[in-house]
């Protein structure tokens, strides 16, 4: 237990002249009335300002709050995934060619058109599928971001 202090001026600091504040009904205050009101305020020119649907997710993004960086993370892990799985596909399509060549030699051995099917699957025909897939993936990519927008306008 420690002993009060005592009321000391300081002598560097002036003492200032503060009128009492006089507050009706300040010293009849109980605990009952602390409760929470609501208060309404209004702007200067008597409009109530609007907020745009998903103005709260936007925020989060643009200050880089912890729930922004969560919802950017998110969108990245999704666009990683879709990433790994379509260069997985690709890989195991283009590495099947060579080993189907490889292991099975009557294959090497096919003409199409007066071309060798090695020739023809890996010279040829390969460009046109990953044209294709690159679509599918930048389709794909678009749909996760609208996705992700539109979490961010529910937010």
């Amino acid at each position: 237990m420690t002993a009060p202090v005592p009321d000391i001026p300081d002598p560097d600091i002036p003492d200032l002249d503060v009128p009492d504040l006089d507050v009706p009904g300040l010293d009849t205050l109980t605990a009952g009335d602390l409760t929470a009101r609501r208060v309404t305020v209004e702007r200067s020119g008597g409009r109530a300002a609007v907020l745009r649907p998903g103005a709260g997710g936007r925020r989060d993004l643009h200050e880089q709050t912890q729930l922004g960086d969560l919802m950017i993370r998110s969108l990245m892990r999704v666009q990683l995934h879709l990433a790994i799985r379509v260069c997985a596909l690709f890989g195991v399509l283009l590495g099947a060619l060579p080993l189907l060549f490889a292991f099975v030699p009557p294959v090497r051995d096919v003409q199409v058109a007066g071309l060798p099917l090695p020739w023809l699957l890996l010279g040829v025909l390969v460009y046109p599928v990953m044209v294709a897939g690159a679509v599918l993936y930048v389709r794909q990519a678009e749909r996760n971001e609208r996705a992700f927008e539109d979490l961010v306008d529910r937010s």
